[in-house]
């Protein structure tokens, strides 16, 4: 017996798909069946996981970049709705 034990890092995808099975297989023991159980969305998404490759901590960069772009365009949006409401209301800051 030469079996070899693989010691590796478990991804994100692998680790939802035990979670799945392991609460599939808890249903099925409890006699709910495939569709009784919910599973709230928290307990599927693993929020520590980190980027593993310099591509990926790019592209984690990237999306940073644009949300903070996308908020502080918002941002402005809404100050400039409420400018504009404050003159038609006319109780704008003078």
């Amino acid at each position: 017996m030469s079996d070899e034990i693989k010691s590796e890092m478990m991804s994100r995808r692998r680790a939802v798909s035990l979670l799945g099975l392991a609460a599939a297989r808890a249903a099925s023991l409890a006699g709910l069946g495939a569709l009784g159980i919910a599973v709230p969305t928290t307990l599927l998404t693993v929020s520590d996981a980190e980027a593993q490759t310099a591509g990926m901590v790019r592209r984690q960069e990237r999306r940073g970049a644009r949300r903070e772009r996308r908020e502080t365009r918002r941002e402005a949006r809404r100050a400039g709705r409420e400018t504009r409401r404050a003159v038609r209301r006319g109780t704008a800051p003078q």
